[in-house]
């Protein structure tokens, strides 16, 4: 009979059956009827509860726009920070508590323009974060108007014959900056998104993750993108000259894993935190 409690007591506890609704608030969205951002609010929570970490252990952070409100949405702990800055913050939640599971989230306009110096060096850094990124090629609440990833030659209302200028490519981008996990989604597949997003996650290092997140309020043309993704021709690559390539001839609709690379996440040296109270004393003292 004691060897028989004995090794109850030893044996490992079961790993609890988490539920993407687990991972979702009572907050009702507010997003446009038909915005992707819903879907991928669901691929998240269907991610979160695969990995089954306790909500308390999960921090999501992120910056100013639609797809900003993430945070409001999602069960765990979550900072809504200022325009551009969400980065910097997940940044020095993982440095602080390694132990925590940080994802930033945001648009493409929020990370790449005003953010856009974080997102290089956040790539560069290769901080243990996921960033996901839900991109419309344009200013959704802000009221329409084009953003870095915007066609030179979208027509609207606040650039009558388009903006002429060459638009942004996040996913060489964060190749050259040393992004160490780099995938491209779609609203539209939720479950796609949601495998995509869990191997972000488990990755170590920076992970990326575009997700074509369709506009249907100011680019309703963006509806067509479901015609226009696909899988990727190719399988995943840990050779960064092989993904650059790829990169140089993609069209924008290729959906899956990139890059997989092989580089440490960066985690500085800590000195205890008792040390480093002492050392802040000694500063001030007179």
């Amino acid at each position: 009979m004691t060897a028989t409690l004995t090794a109850i007591e030893a044996a490992p506890l079961p790993v609890p059956v988490r539920a993407p609704a687990d991972y979702k608030t009572d907050v009702k969205p507010i997003w446009c009827p038909g915005c992707g951002d819903y879907s991928v609010l669901m691929s998240m929570a269907m991610a979160l509860a695969e990995l089954g970490r306790p909500p308390e252990e999960i921090v999501v952070v992120s910056g100013i726009g639609c797809s900003s409100r993430i945070p409001a949405y999602v069960n765990t702990y979550g900072f809504h920070g200022v325009h551009g800055r969400a980065l910097p913050v997940a940044t020095g939640i993982k440095l602080s508590r390694p132990e925590l599971t940080v994802i930033a989230a945001g648009g493409d306009g929020d990370g790449y323009s005003i953010g856009g110096n974080h997102f290089l060096h956040s790539c560069r850094r290769n901080v243990d974060i996921a960033y996901l990124v839900m991109d419309n090629r344009v200013y959704g609440m802000t009221k329409g108007q084009p953003s870095p990833t915007t066609e030179p030659e979208w027509d609207s209302d606040l650039a009558p014959g388009g903006t002429g200028l060459r638009p942004f490519n996040p996913l060489a981008i964060a190749l050259a900056a040393g992004a160490n996990f780099i995938a491209r989604a779609f609203s539209g597949d939720p479950a796609g998104t949601a495998r995509i997003v869990a191997e972000a996650i488990r990755a170590p290092g920076f992970s990326f993750v575009e997700i074509l997140s369709p506009c249907v309020t100011f680019r309703p043309d963006e509806r067509e993108w479901r015609k226009l993704v696909r899988p990727a021709p190719v399988t995943e690559t840990s050779d960064p000259g092989r993904a650059a390539r790829r990169l140089m001839t993609d069209d924008g609709f290729n959906l899956g894993i990139l890059y997989r690379g092989d580089r440490r996440a960066y985690q500085p040296r800590s000195a205890p935190v008792a040390d480093a109270e002492r050392a802040l004393e000694r500063a001030f003292e007179l």
